[in-house]
């Protein structure tokens, strides 16, 4: 269940479900779309390597390892997510 502000922006009820299949970009944002980045194993021409996807799976980097992603994506005031 969502809730329009009297600007016309949506806002979460607490304690609703969401369907993260159907949810639009500004309720996106409303999850933390720039705080979040997902960390995923990944296999490169080189070898195993880690990707790092912004919330909405926009590609940023490919890292060697977990632990650089994570630091990586620290250091850009992001909140790391494992995704397997």
């Amino acid at each position: 269940m969502n809730i329009k502000d009297h600007d016309g922006t949506t806002n979460f009820v607490p304690g609703t479900v969401l369907d993260i299949h159907h949810i639009s970009p500004a309720q996106l944002a409303l999850l933390g779309l720039e705080e979040i980045a997902f960390m995923k194993p990944v296999m490169t021409e080189t070898g195993p390597a880690f990707a790092i996807h912004a919330a909405d799976g926009t590609p940023i980097a490919i890292v060697a390892d977990q632990r650089l992603a994570a630091a990586a994506i620290i250091q850009n005031d992001m909140m790391p997510t494992l995704v397997h």
